[in-house]
């Protein structure tokens, strides 16, 4: 019950915070430049200290657009997920009892008792 309390505050913390910054509101971009104008500073004290070059971050219009894109994505693939979910089910099921019909076809038989005339004496 802690771990769920835990986790929904830190998840409406989350919200709450990003609902201040302005983030779900229309001035998205302004809050990118904002983040990433206060960044750049860091940045550049993580490119002296590591001889890696760090890619350029991207524009605010490509980075709009990329979540705009893979967002309405998601929302297709979800409901084409939905839609087929009847199908899915079906194809599952008989997956599943074709599974066991064919585990309990493949069940050892007993063991036969052997022939008497089979039997050697000593």
């Amino acid at each position: 019950m802690f771990r769920f309390a835990v986790k929904v505050g830190l998840a409406g913390g989350a919200v709450y915070y990003s609902k201040q910054e302005g983030i779900w509101e229309e001035d998205t971009e302004k809050v990118y430049e904002r983040y990433a104008t206060a960044m750049k500073p860091h940045i550049e004290s993580v490119k002296q200290q590591i001889p890696l070059d760090i890619p350029a971050l991207p524009s605010s219009g490509e980075l709009c657009f990329v979540t705009k894109h893979y967002y309405n994505e998601g929302v297709k693939n979800t409901i084409h997920f939905i839609h087929r979910l009847p199908c899915y089910a079906g194809q599952w099921a008989k997956k599943g009892s074709d599974a066991i019909k064919q585990a309990l076809d493949a069940q050892p038989a007993p063991p036969k008792a052997e022939p008497a005339a089979a039997v050697t004496k000593k």
